[in-house]
């Protein structure tokens, strides 16, 4: 048997221990298992491909592999897909529960084809000359599977670049190999579907370049697990599918050139060659990607640059610039995960931690290299942090911490562990916020070894005072929240308290009098008919309260507003003082909620009710105008100031009524917007007030 022929068996072997090898592992992620199933299907791939390039085999035989090949394949888009959204993301949670109909989708079409259709996936053999390649003719199932797996090789490329430019500093140099082995096998699955949707066929030529292809991404996988395992990391990439991704343009370019190359071969007869050289070509970008992405060869050049041309390590204004971009977050923890982002990109130090300072204690906000669980680990005692903290409010400068005095200096190292035995020198910059330690950024693990210069230290000062007043920023944002939060409870509590205390006070007294009066059936009738009352009132105040707590749901129906009207006010004219009138109108469709729509139109009677003391007349007219359907609700009552209407009357708990809770126009206003409407109102102090409720209206007349 030639090495040619053993090559897939070979590659086989090498997927299937990686596979056993993630499996081994104690803890399991749910990209582990994905990571292995595929595995075992690549593993499954290249020994059907070696069974059916062997020679002494009879024609269905060497159909049936073929079809156990592309079987096999049908599982890779959706196993590399779930590993692709799980691998080493701090979200992968929730980046697997946006993409689960994509996710559903890449499991279930390649497999429903190649299930479904398994026996119409090749049509016809060829046999080429003596010694030569099979070619495999595929049907229209065949070709549809090549699309699927090609489209699906795309996805997995774009969700890999997004991890990889997320992860920075020692994330970055753990997963960077496992990334591009699995890039790597989707690349040439990429190619191969292309070659298949080109020439609607398979060619066992190309076998070689596919197991080579394992091979190569196998070594690449085992030299990422020998650094970190399968990195258990946290990565946060950004969750918009092809925001600053750059796969779906080269995934173009590619198909346009590997069309053009192909068919140029295949006239030029040069086919016998092709697997050779695209595996070459392949081999040479791969070594080219892995140059590029070396971080050392891009500090040596930098060094280069500023040794022989005079320029100085740091470019202050773009430094400045990125410092000064980065995105507003609503709390400490958000900022500093983008600020040790960018921190280490500037100085390339692989290990960047910030440790926050909260009542005495240090927590870890974010880092490069630490989890959230190692950090736990690594907090200092008490006493410890009392002394870190005191010398760097004594000496609020960046200091290294390799030969710091002091029996405390050896917990300020433990914050930031080296990961490799030339590290280098570790910075420690303090955060000052008015004379006090806000966080400690510790900076280690430079690219080469490399200690820090003067004008890596000035620059560190610089990016330091930035983030500062940055986190100072957040902070006071943070705390001017929790004012207004506090302001609201306390308010919210005042009326509460106020409604439930005199409500008390009833019961209180119908309790001192009961045992004198007991034996007086009227009085016992007035104690019932009182204990009735205060319990409807104290359930009434928990129901409104009630409405701040849960979203306000829509569920609109078509129905007529003019019908809604009536239904809201009957009854409404309980006493002869008061009166409702309403003026015709022509039935009007539209799409809304009755139930909440009478809510508005109940509050806003009841409203003029109040305004003029329970007696007088409210005019309700509903009406159509361009575009809108309207409703007016006006009474001649005490009127509003414009300083209240601007100011308070859509608020919560702002209300003139004596007994009010100032919640109703704020639920009414709430309804009215969740329809796509608008409220406005008129009002004069002694001249009453008139609301108008405004809902759009469709082409047809229809909301």
């Amino acid at each position: 048997m030639s090495l040619t022929s053993l090559l897939p068996f070979a590659s086989a072997v090498g997927a299937s221990a990686m596979a056993l090898g993630v499996l081994a592992r104690r803890r399991r992620l749910a990209a582990d298992w994905a990571f292995a199933a595929a595995m075992f299907a690549l593993a499954a791939a290249q020994a059907c491909a070696g069974l059916a390039a062997r020679g002494p085999l009879g024609l269905a035989a060497r159909v049936g592999w073929e079809q156990g090949r592309l079987t096999a394949l049908a599982f890779l888009p959706g196993f590399w897909l779930l590993f692709s959204l799980g691998y080493a993301r701090g979200e992968a949670r929730a980046f697997l529960a946006k993409g689960r109909i994509l996710l559903g989708a890449a499991f279930l079409l390649p497999l429903t084809v190649a299930l479904a259709f398994r026996g119409s996936l090749i049509v016809s053999l060829h046999e080429g000359a003596v010694g030569g390649p099979w070619t495999f003719g595929l049907g229209l199932p065949g070709v549809g599977l090549s699309l699927l797996v090609l489209v699906g090789a795309v996805l997995v490329l774009m969700n890999i670049e997004r991890t990889y430019r997320a992860s920075v500093g020692t994330v970055r140099w753990r997963i960077k190999y496992m990334l591009m082995g699995v890039g790597l096998v989707m690349l040439v699955q990429a190619f191969l579907a292309s070659q298949a949707l080109l020439f609607r066929r398979t060619d066992t030529s190309l076998d070689s370049l596919d197991a080579a292809t394992v091979l190569v991404a196998a070594l690449l996988m085992l030299r990422s697990s020998l650094r970190s395992g399968m990195a258990d990391l946290d990565v946060y990439p950004s969750r918009s599918l092809l925001q600053g991704s750059v796969t779906v343009l080269l995934a173009g370019i590619y198909l346009v050139a590997v069309g053009i190359c192909a068919i140029g071969v295949s006239r030029l007869g040069g086919g016998n060659v092709f697997a050779l050289e695209s595996f070459l070509a392949l081999l040479s970008l791969v070594l080219l990607v892995v140059l590029l992405q070396s971080d050392r060869l891009r500090r040596r050049l930098r060094g280069f640059v500023s040794r022989n041309f005079q320029r100085p390590s740091h470019d202050y204004r773009t430094v400045w610039r990125k410092f000064a971009e980065v995105a507003p977050a609503r709390d400490p923890v958000a900022l500093c995960r983008s600020l040790v982002d960018l921190t280490a990109e500037v100085f390339q130090a692989l290990s960047v931690a910030i440790w926050l300072v909260e009542d005495g204690r240090l927590s870890l906000a974010a880092s490069t290299s630490l989890s959230e669980k190692r950090g736990l680990g690594l907090v200092p005692p008490q006493t410890e942090t009392a002394a870190i903290l005191g010398y760097f409010r004594e000496n609020p400068e960046p200091v290294g911490i390799e030969a710091l005095p002091g029996g405390w200096a050896p917990a300020l190292r433990r914050l930031l562990p080296s990961e490799f035995p030339k590290a280098g020198s570790r910075v420690c910059l303090p955060m000052i916020v008015r004379g006090d330690v806000a966080a400690l950024m510790i900076l280690g693990d430079r690219v080469g070894g490399a200690d820090f210069s003067t004008q890596d230290l000035e620059m560190l000062v610089c990016v330091g005072d930035h983030a500062t007043a940055s986190m100072a920023n957040v902070r006071q944002a943070q705390r001017l929240l929790q004012a207004r939060e506090l302001e609201a409870f306390q308010v919210m509590a005042a009326f509460f308290v106020h409604d439930l205390k005199n409500a008390a006070s009833t019961l209180a007294l119908m309790l001192e009098n009961l045992p004198v009066h007991f034996d007086d059936p009227a009085f016992r009738e007035d104690a019932l008919r009182g204990i009735s009352k205060s319990v409807a009132h104290i359930n009434h105040v928990i129901g409104r309260l009630s409405l701040l707590r849960h979203e306000l749901a829509i569920r609109p129906a078509e129905s007529d507003l003019c019908a809604v009207v009536r239904e809201a006010i009957a009854g409404l004219e309980s006493d002869p003082r008061f009166r409702v009138a309403t003026e015709p109108s022509p039935p009007l469709t539209l799409s809304l909620d009755r139930e909440q729509m009478g809510k508005v139109v109940t509050n806003l009677v009841l409203n003029a009710r109040d305004s003029m003391g329970g007696q007088g007349e409210v005019r309700v007219a509903v009406s159509a105008e361009p575009g809108y359907a309207v409703l007016s609700v006006a009474d001649q009552g005490c009127g509003m100031s414009a300083d209240f209407i601007s100011r308070s009357l859509f608020r919560p708990f702002q209300t003139t009524k004596k007994n009010g809770l100032g919640i109703g126009m704020f639920q009414s206003r709430m309804i009215v917007e969740r329809h796509g409407g608008r409220i406005s109102v008129a009002s004069e102090p002694g001249r009453g007030t008139t609301f108008r409720v405004m809902l759009p209206l469709d082409r047809t007349g229809h909301a």
